[in-house]
């Protein structure tokens, strides 16, 4: 049975002008990679949500405190111009490709729960879903070949059975 949480679709989105800016390049592979809302009129901003995860992670690195690269879901939202309890629901997606991570620190004595990239790098953490996707591509053209494989296998049983008869 699918779960329509893990279900990925990649498009062929392609940046509309000749020469991007950020905000469009990161558009694009939001596209590209299944992670925009897929009702119509939810966010067009879900790509300031993963500019914002690399801005943290950049801070993180340049000041040494890898807790800045974590992100709350509300933040995220905040960025996306979606609520928090609305981001939640796109935020299987972006683990299930490995794209980001789950990740906590304490803070002023507090446990502080989000996410930052799988890298630390957009690039790093797009090489993680990278990998992910050709598995399943990889899963799936064994299933090609199984498949062929046994739909001669059962002509070739049927016909048999046929001529003992």
């Amino acid at each position: 049975m699918i779960n329509v949480k893990d279900k990925i679709i990649l498009t062929n989105s392609e940046p509309a002008s000749m020469s991007p800016g950020a905000k469009e390049l990161a558009m694009v592979i939001i596209n590209r990679i299944g992670l925009m809302p897929r009702k119509k009129g939810s966010t067009e901003n879900m790509h300031e949500a993963l500019i914002e995860l690399y801005e943290r992670s950049k801070m993180a690195i340049s000041q040494k405190k890898p807790e800045l690269a974590v992100v709350t879901v509300e933040e995220m939202g905040q960025a996306a111009g979606i609520t928090r309890q609305t981001m939640y629901d796109y935020l299987s997606r972006w683990t299930t490709l490995d794209l980001i991570v789950k990740t906590s620190y304490i803070h002023e004595g507090k446990v502080v729960i989000g996410y930052k990239l799988n890298g630390n790098t957009i690039e790093q953490a797009f090489e993680k879903a990278f990998v992910k996707i050709k598995n399943n591509l990889e899963q799936t053209q064994k299933y090609v070949r199984e498949l062929q494989k046994t739909i001669k296998n059962e002509k070739l049983s049927q016909k048999m059975k046929r001529s003992e008869d």
